[in-house]
């Protein structure tokens, strides 16, 4: 066949099979055109799920008559003029693709106005960019974008089509999103002239909490931290749910790059980073977060759909995002913050199974009830003011301790009031810490928490350098593989760092003479052989550090305090108080909460007093 060039409505129908997925990709678009024309308030009417019609309408700046035409032609936008303009994209649609795509497999109206002109102008296509008809029309300032019978000239596409209830739940989703990048613009939202939402502008923070709580459910900012970080140029902003608030998918990870909604790769690895050390097994974390940096250093054109981006300086942006996220993380402290628990909100952290997400009827059915409440850390706060009875001793029965509150005078600890997590009472089966505070009650998985302050420990000491290391009298000599024993002597100067001697003393022995200073009363053999055993699974070929964190890791819960070893009141006490000091301690190294808190109310509600 000979080279030909392709009429003007197929070309645009190809580019629509890039661009128009699904209604909700010609919201997205469209949507996003209101963004850039500077809007305060945007209406999305949908019908049948989008497949017969969706009409947005904006307050913006409008589109002048004579451009009309222009702005349902292929490649004519007002947001680029040069390559330059190219490298530097600040708004969100660029293309100039959307409308003559949309238009090309729809019935398309568009009407627009600015606000200098004495009436509105409409124009119908049909993605033929050909004999454009402007008739004036009385709308008001602002642009009207109406899309009817969407794919009725493509029926295979058509046919593609999900039911109306799932092609409308994309489109209120997508809303959803896009609501939460653009505090300063009010939405509405109705399906068959039904009103589904509506957001006002949210200018505070208690605005924006608020619209936020609508989206993502109210649990989520009582399970949550702010966020507000900037280095070299870079700014991260938003909310992180608690690691102990996690979701069995990916369902509430918003990450906006200037503004824009992506999913991106490097993000997501510098997320998992941040979270590693302390997210469950098979869960994820939930975030609303804002990443903003100079556009010139990010590229927005890298999708069609605009939905992917890449960084100039990726390197930069990932430890930036990893830093912040994790030092963040590391900053909770024990506090006697109670959050509540909406069973309707969006299945939200289950407080009596923390790794499995809520449903109603678990609420229903649960030991807390209904409207009953559960304790998460958050940041610290100031002690509440109630007397100390009792010092806290020092950290000698335990484990030595390095925090200045053992070493304080009694005197010092009645000044600065009851401690965040109360005072030990009792050991429950030898397994649990129950204390008492001045708001209720709290209970310590002692072997969790304790795991988690000597992993923290560790880190520090090996960060510095400084692992102190304790030769055994009688060194430990046992058989392995001839592969463990290779392994092993590969690793051996990682082993060295973390503090221990491990050498190989035959084709399949090996011998241990030192061991970190912290590990008392461990089973060596079986601490070493699990190391070896994880170095076999992963291999050697990660970074020195996450090596030696996932060893240190090992080595504390071996090290930790072991279920049904009788605690005194204070080795229980001294435990408390180094959890309170203690990044991350709300959660073990493997992600399973160390402590829960009841208060007096809900004390209460179990035995009826009140009612």
């Amino acid at each position: 066949m000979r080279v030909q060039i392709l009429p003007v409505q197929l070309i645009n129908q190809i580019a629509a099979g890039e661009v128009v997925e699904r209604p909700s990709s010609v919201v997205k678009e469209l949507v996003e055109n209101c963004f850039d024309a500077g809007a305060t308030s945007i209406s999305i009417d949908i019908e049948q799920g989008g497949a017969r019609r969706i009409r947005i309408r904006d307050d913006g700046c409008g589109i002048v008559k004579d451009d009309l035409p222009l702005a349902l032609s292929r490649h004519a936008t007002s947001k680029i003029a040069s390559f330059e303009d190219l490298e530097r994209v600040a708004s969100m649609g660029f293309r100039g693709e959307a409308l003559p795509s949309i238009s090309s497999v729809s019935r398309l109206t568009l009407i627009s106005r600015i606000a200098q002109a004495d009436c509105a102008w409409r124009v119908s296509t049909d993605g033929t960019e050909q004999d454009f008809d402007l008739q004036p029309d009385p709308h008001p300032q602002g642009t009207t974008v109406d899309v009817r019978d969407l794919f009725y000239n493509t029926p295979a596409r058509r046919k593609f089509l999900k039911t109306e209830k799932t092609e409308f739940a994309h489109i209120e989703s997508l809303i959803q999103k896009m609501a939460l990048s653009r505090f300063d613009i009010a939405f509405s939202l109705s399906h068959n002239q039904k009103e589904i939402f509506q957001l006002p502008l949210a200018m505070t923070e208690a605005e924006q909490q608020q619209r936020i709580a609508g989206i993502c459910g109210s649990v989520f900012l009582d399970n949550s931290i702010k966020i507000d970080v900037a280095s070299s140029g870079l700014q991260l902003t938003g909310w992180v749910g608690l690691p102990t608030f996690s979701r069995s998918q990916q369902d509430m990870q918003f990450f906006y790059v200037n503004g824009r909604l992506v999913r991106d790769k490097l993000i997501a690895h510098a997320v998992r980073q941040a979270f590693q050390d302390v997210l469950f097994n098979g869960r994820h974390p939930v975030f609303v977060l804002y990443l903003t940096l100079d556009p010139g250093l990010v590229d927005v054109n890298a999708h069609p759909a605009k939905l992917e981006v890449r960084f100039r300086e990726g390197r930069l942006v990932h430890d930036f995002l990893f830093s912040a996220l994790h030092r963040s993380l590391a900053e909770i402290r024990p506090t006697p913050h109670i959050v509540k628990i909406d069973p309707d909100s969006h299945r939200p952290f289950n407080a009596i199974n923390p790794h499995k997400d809520l449903t109603p009827t678990d609420a229903n059915n649960a030991l807390i009830g209904r409207n009953g409440t559960y304790s998460a850390y958050s940041p610290i706060q100031s002690a509440l003011p109630y007397q100390v009875e009792e010092t806290i001793q020092a950290y000698a029965k335990l484990y030595a301790g390095t925090g200045v509150m053992a070493e304080q005078k009694p005197e010092q600890a009645m000044q600065q009031g009851f401690p965040p997590l109360g005072h030990a009472i009792a050991h429950l089966h030898n397994i649990y810490i129950l204390a008492e505070t001045c708001t209720g009650i709290v209970l310590v998985d002692a072997h969790a928490a304790h795991e988690r302050v000597l992993y923290e420990r560790m880190k520090i000491q090996a960060q510095q350098g400084t692992v102190p290391s304790q030769p055994l009298l009688l060194p430990i000599k046992f058989n392995v593989s001839l592969a463990e024993a290779d392994i092993t002597e590969q690793a051996a100067e990682l082993f060295t760092d973390l503090g221990f001697e491990i050498n190989r003393s035959g084709p399949e022995t090996i011998v241990v003479r030192s061991v970190p200073a912290l590990m008392n009363n461990t089973d060596m053999e079986t601490l070493i052989r699990d190391v070896i055993a994880d170095l076999a699974q992963h291999g050697l070929s990660l970074r020195m550090q996450d090596h030696g964190n996932h060893i240190l890791a090992t080595v504390a819960c071996h090290s930790a305090v072991r279920a049904h070893r009788r605690l005194t009141i204070d080795e229980m006490n001294a435990l408390l108080r180094d959890m309170e000091r203690t990044e991350n301690s709300g959660v073990c190294n493997h992600g399973r909460p160390t402590w829960v808190k009841l208060s007096t109310n809900d004390l209460d509600k179990f035995f009826l007093r009140g009612q």
